[in-house]
């Protein structure tokens, strides 16, 4: 998923429409209860949400700084510009603080 890190500065409009799952001991994941649109991932501790890019508006000097699970990314894609590149297993350690 491409998303924006929009940390802890998110309101939702129609939140009596969004359902919410307890995905893993550090995250949750918000979805439309209507439609099942994927619209946010939120670390439980911090409240520090991403949401998918395509909910935007996004201007076009928007640039991707990194990407996560890039040793579970298929062979079949890269993207043009460099990033940091993040394995699973570092994401997990900076997020649980092991």
């Amino acid at each position: 998923m491409l998303a924006v890190d929009c940390q802890t500065n998110v309101e939702i409009f129609g939140e009596e429409h969004v359902a919410v799952f307890d995905s893993s001991d550090w995250a949750e994941r918000g979805f439309c209860s209507k439609c099942g649109s994927h619209l946010f991932y939120r670390l439980k501790e911090t409240q520090q949400y991403s949401v998918p890019a395509g909910i935007f508006d996004l201007p076009q000097e928007v640039k991707m700084t990194h990407q996560i699970f890039i040793d579970e990314k298929p062979g079949y894609y890269d993207f043009a510009n460099e990033t940091r590149n993040i394995t699973g297993l570092e994401l997990v350690t900076e997020f649980s603080g092991e």
